[in-house]
């Protein structure tokens, strides 16, 4: 059994009020980073866009981790990155850093004795060196081509001792630049994809309309004449609740759902009379088979629909896709 401990009253408040004050330092180090936003940050967006070779991010202690976090986000968005552990790299590391690559180089004092014993093998093989430290007029700094400041005004933690929100900081600028870099390379959700292939989040982005719509005689479809009874039929031996009407040259005209045939019964006007042409919506909402499935998921939750027409002209009917046909393949 778990049992909960119970904070008298007074303590209770002061957790409460520190970690409130925990995330409204942090918030204040990002917001003020920034203004920080400068030409050095623009040259390494434009220099990584070009390089040939890896980004390679090195650290030690937090901004270690903080590096491994920003080597793996450029790496899910294409960009060939790694880190490099900096106490590692003197011992046999380097090598795989070639002459193609750029260093991202993250300190917050600018004064890790392990990154500095790497400055001037970086400088041997001639790669760029970016640094991404709180304070641009230290050894690092200096010795860097491009320099991106994160210092903060204060750490979150009250002695001052811990990383907090410098490496808060160093995080959501490395966010800034991978971000930064994918508008400016166009990248696209079906690209995010190709490096997320497991799990929902692969499914989401690599399943297509085509992998999971009906075709041929599944799809159900009446003519703009047809009798309401006909509609009926079609709707109940199909089983998506909606049926296309077309013209003689099957031409998509508009769509009948569950809702038109209720609609039509509450007017109480002769069913006998009634044709799919006055019964039809007639701006039916159409999508394409390269379409991601999540696409059709949107247009639906939008229009509050279950089923979908699939048509690549915009004319003729190619499929129908069904809420059901997204939960099985896991979008939803």
């Amino acid at each position: 059994m778990k049992i909960t401990p119970v904070p008298d009253p007074k303590e209770f408040d002061a957790l409460i009020a520190r970690g409130k004050e925990v995330l409204r330092i942090e918030s204040r180090a990002v917001a003020g980073i920034a203004d920080r936003i400068d030409e050095n940050f623009v040259h390494l967006v434009l220099l990584i866009a070009k390089c040939d070779g890896h980004l390679v991010v090195t650290g030690i202690g937090k901004s270690g981790l903080i590096g491994n976090k920003i080597a793996a986000t450029f790496s899910s968005i294409g960009v060939p990155a790694f880190f490099l552990h900096a106490a590692e790299a003197s011992h046999g590391d380097l090598g795989m850093i070639s002459r193609r690559d750029i260093i991202l180089a993250i300190s917050n004092s600018g004064e890790t004795e392990e990154i500095l014993k790497l400055l001037p093998t970086f400088n041997r093989l001639g790669v760029p060196i970016a640094a991404m430290t709180g304070n641009p007029d230290s050894t690092l700094g200096k010795r860097s081509d491009y320099v991106l400041n994160v210092g903060v005004e204060e750490e979150a933690c009250s002695l001052g001792l811990v990383p907090t929100s410098s490496a808060t900081a160093a995080l959501a600028m490395g966010d800034a630049l991978a971000l930064t870099l994918l508008e400016k390379q166009g990248f696209k959700e079906e690209d995010f994809a190709q490096n997320h292939p497991g799990g929902s989040l692969g499914r989401r982005l690599l399943t297509t309309v085509n992998d999971v719509m009906h075709s041929g005689d599944e799809i159900p479809m009446v003519f703009l004449d047809s009798p309401i009874y006909e509609v009926i039929q079609e709707m109940s031996r199909k089983g998506f609740g909606t049926t296309a009407v077309v013209d003689s040259s099957k031409r998509i005209k508009g769509v009948i759902t569950d809702g038109d045939l209720r609609r039509l019964i509450e007017s109480r006007k002769p069913l006998a009379e009634a044709r799919a042409r006055d019964v039809m919506g007639a701006s039916p909402k159409l999508i394409k088979k390269d379409n991601m499935a999540a696409r059709a998921l949107q247009i639906m939750e939008k229009h509050s629909i279950t089923s979908l027409m699939v048509s690549e002209d915009q004319v003729t009917i190619d499929g129908i896709i069904h809420l059901h046909d997204l939960l099985k393949s896991g979008i939803v």
